[in-house]
């Protein structure tokens, strides 16, 4: 438990870092000024001053910021008066400049997960979506498809990774399925409804296996990497839409204490087969949490990237600001309610090691 705590500390820590940089980058790029860039929350460990930025470590090492002038809309008047003077303030730069750099933070957190997924499939493969066996009495066998059949649409989606295939089957609740296939160099299409199956307790297109694996070359690395990376992006989205159609349950939601026994679950796991499998398979977690982060920082809620962008859109469209008074009241709103959040997402976490 000891080595998932640090290797969850690391990747958290890269996450978040890559995250800060995107916008500590794009800021710095548009002549806003960053008063501090903060990795970990709480007291202060360590500082270092670089230009005007000062390069802060501190105790806990959860989250971080990137901190600018006059964001908050709560400062005083005299600080106001001051930020209103000052060019390189956060609120005297250009309305997309602003918005660049919100949204780089998220974007940073895409392109680290290309990173590692660009790793992950240029030393262990992908999974093409190649049907391995179907399934006897299932709809798969009763719409015709057949072993060595290539899925590339489902539903009008393009597939890419057997995963796909997977992904649409467990978030499936019987809903019709057209799927188109290649099958000998021609391109076919049916129609099929998945059946319910009782011992897996969910619906089943009727398909066995993995897939087929193969080996990349360079340029489909690139490619594969691209595709493994969107994989986790339409996951997270389909989550998070499962969650207000009603197929959630309090237990879906994981803070760091969920993501620590997943770590050490991956761990366990990966442990028998080597260095290199565990290595891989860390990656393959930190390319899921990098653009979960990102996806969640873009929801509209107060205090997230999601709602400071809201913000900024509507003040690209009005010509002129939001009240910074309001923004700052929503804002700190919006961070009570996700304090709230976390403190119940950990007692879950904690509470579920005890049923």
């Amino acid at each position: 438990m000891i080595v998932s705590i640090l290797v969850f500390l690391i990747i958290f820590s890269v996450i978040v870092i890559g995250h800060e940089f995107g916008h500590y980058s794009v800021a710095v790029r548009n002549g806003i000024r960053v008063r501090e860039f903060d990795i970990g929350m709480g007291p202060l460990l360590y500082k270092k001053r670089r230009g005007e930025t000062d390069f802060c470590i501190r105790a806990l090492p959860f989250g971080g910021a990137c901190m600018y002038d006059g964001v908050t809309g709560l400062e005083t008047e005299e600080e106001k008066e001051m930020i209103a003077q000052d060019e390189h303030a956060f609120p005297n730069a250009p309305v997309f400049a602003r918005i660049a750099t919100v949204f780089a933070g998220p974007f940073a957190n895409f392109l680290l997960g290309f990173v590692f997924a660009l790793i992950i499939v240029a030393f262990s493969g992908t999974d093409l979506p190649v049907i391995q066996e179907i399934m006897e009495n299932s709809a798969a066998e009763a719409a015709g498809l057949k072993a060595g059949d290539t899925i590339r649409r489902i539903n009008g989606e393009h597939i890419h990774l057997y995963r796909e295939v997977s992904m649409a089957s467990s978030f499936n609740r019987g809903e019709e399925m057209t799927i188109e296939y290649i099958r000998d160099g021609k391109r076919y299409s049916t129609t099929l409804t998945p059946r319910f199956h009782e011992e897996d307790g969910r619906y089943l297109i009727g398909l066995r296996g993995s897939g087929e694996f193969v080996r990349t070359n360079a340029l489909q690395a690139f490619q594969y990497g691209f595709y493994e990376t969107t994989y986790w992006v339409k996951a997270t989205v389909k989550s998070l839409r499962q969650m207000f159609t009603g197929g959630f349950h309090r237990d879906d939601l994981s803070g760091p204490i969920g993501m620590v026994k997943a770590v050490d679950d991956t761990y366990d796991a990966a442990r028998p087969y080597g260095v290199w499998v565990t290595i891989l398979s860390f990656l393959n977690l930190a390319t899921l949490l990098t653009v979960n982060l990102g996806i969640m920082n873009l929801l509209p809620i107060p205090a997230l990237d999601g709602g400071r962008l809201i913000f900024l859109f509507i003040e690209a469209i009005r010509g002129k600001p939001v009240s910074p008074e309001k923004e700052g009241y929503v804002h700190l709103a919006g961070i009570a309610a996700l304090l709230v959040l976390m403190a119940f997402v950990m007692f879950n976490d904690i509470t579920r090691f005890f049923r």
